[in-house]
Formats: structure tokens, sequence, C-alpha cells
């Protein structure tokens, strides 16, 4: 099983705070990897670093043999690591064809943004419906589907969400989740960083866990769904 993502010693600091402190994470292509913890924990700060916007203090970042770490974001999108970031972040007066237009801008070749364009709708048949509609007018389980939608249309090889559940019915919960597993199923690799720490583990193949910018526990995510400290602190009765 080949690894698609090698993180090693990565630190990362807001001026004088050690936000994360020199972690370790392996990400195998075709599977989803999930990263849980609590608030501050170090969990976005991580993304963030992996998608270029925020600048590693040390370690090394190796994505499919490249070191991220002096890539420009923009350079990290070419290579095929994209990131749904926490807050969806779409743009509100923009359509929602122009808002999952955005996310092919690195892209020119107008026949595939079209044929990428028709299967995302597919996917999130809701879009379609409301294709030509402001953004900001769409739910919150439909802004997130679009910021998820948007991400694919970047012909993603390694896909980076940060807490898409993220005050969502449970309902919509299930279908996001649901969504991912499909994706996932079609051959995308996933980073998850979630705070529904059952539904994260239900979904992902391995999962780690940050608490105050380390690791502190990794494994499969069966095995991590049934420990008791996992229950204890994130998951309850």
């Amino acid at each position: 099983m080949s690894a698609i993502l090698s993180v090693t010693g990565l630190q990362i600091h807001y001026g004088m705070i050690e936000a994360v402190k020199g972690i370790d994470l392996v990400l195998h292509e075709g599977k989803i990897t999930t990263l849980l913890g609590a608030n501050g924990a170090g969990k976005s700060t991580t993304l963030l670093a992996l998608s270029g916007l925020l600048r590693a203090t040390a370690g090394s970042m190796i994505f499919d043999g490249v070191e991220l770490r002096a890539l420009a974001p923009h350079r990290i999108v070419d290579r095929g690591l994209v990131q749904v970031p926490e807050g969806r972040e779409i743009l509100a007066t923009l359509t929602v064809r122009e808002n999952l237009l955005l996310g092919a801008y690195r892209r020119h070749q107008r026949d595939e943004i079209e044929a990428d364009l028709d299967q995302v709708l597919r996917l999130f048949p809701r879009l379609r419906e409301r294709l030509n509609g402001a953004a900001g007018n769409l739910s919150g389980g439909e802004q997130q589907m679009l910021a998820i939608a948007r991400a694919l249309m970047a012909k993603p090889r390694l896909l980076l969400l940060d807490e898409p559940s993220m005050g969502l019915a449970p309902l919509l919960v299930q279908e996001i989740f649901k969504t991912l597993r499909t994706l996932n199923q079609r051959g995308l690799t996933i980073f998850l960083v979630e705070q529904n720490v059952r539904q994260a583990l239900k979904i992902a193949d391995y999962a780690y866990v940050m608490e105050n910018g380390r690791i502190a526990l990794a494994g499969p995510s069966a095995e991590l769904l049934d420990n008791p400290k996992v229950i204890e602190t994130y998951i309850g009765a």
C-alpha cells in the first residue's frame, strides 16, 4: 500500500506559540484517514499547513514525492491536494455555477470542465436545481455540498476536509458522510478533520488523535472506535 502523503516532524507556530509539536502522519492512497481531537488540538492548523496557507516552522510534508513546504498554495492545488475549508467559504453573491467553476480556475480544458461539472451535479442533484441561484441562498447543508463539489472541480488526488458536519442536522450529516464514502469508493483519497468522532471512525480506514499539538493515539479506525480512552473522551456513552 503506497503512501500518497508523508508528514515528518511537522512543527507550526503562531508567533511564539507552538501549535503543532513535531507530528508524524502517513496517508495511504485510496484510503480515508481521519484526524480527531478537541478544539485547539492543532487539527485545522495541520490542514492549513498542508495546503500552504500556513508556513511550517520545521519538518517535512512529502506529497506524491514532492516537498510541499516550498510550494505556494496554488501550486499545491495544481498537484492535486485540495482543501474544503472549515466554514465552507463559499462566495455568497455568486451563483452556484460560478462557485463551482471557480474550483476549476487552474484548469483550461473546457470540455473536461463541463463534463466534471455534470458529474458533480449528479453527485449533488440539489445543486443542479439551484445552479443559477445565488449561493448565499442555499441552506447550510447545501452550502457544504457546494464547498465539496467546488473542491472536486479542481480534480483532487487528495481531498482535505475540515469539519464538514459542523452545524448540520443529523440527516444531512449522514448524507455528507455517505457522499464521502462514495467518493472514496471511486478512488479518491480523503483526509478528514472531524469532531463527530463516531461518524468519522465509522467511515475512515485509519485514525490519528491529536492532543495539545501532538499525536496521542493512532491506529485502524475500528480499533479506536473500541478504545476506552477514545470512548470516554470523545464519544461518551
